[in-house]
């Protein structure tokens, strides 16, 4: 998991990450490569966006929010949108695998 986490802070500090609200706006307009859902999201927040990236076919994985949140240096995120194919493919990788 260090790995994701790592790739998740280098994904952070190149602003390829989106947060909150900017999260299904990316789905939509299908600029996120990977959608990374928190565990301990609420149940209506994680049907919405597994019914979005589904619709434009937007892989997406599960998370836990501490390790997360401490990965990308913030708190209180339910999910991101990864902006970057190359970011998304490595830690869609890890994640699954």
């Amino acid at each position: 998991m260090s790995n994701v986490s790592g790739l998740l802070g280098l994904a952070q500090r190149s602003r390829k990450l989106k947060y909150g609200d900017e999260v299904i706006r990316a789905v939509q307009q299908k600029t996120a490569y990977l959608v990374i859902i928190t565990v301990e999201c609420g149940d209506n927040m994680r049907k919405k966006l597994i019914d979005k990236c589904t619709f434009y076919q937007i892989p997406y994985v599960f998370m836990e929010e501490s390790m997360m949140n401490q990965a990308i240096g913030t708190w209180n995120r339910k999910a991101v949108a990864v902006l970057d194919q190359g970011f998304a493919q490595k830690l869609h990788a890890c994640l699954k695998g």
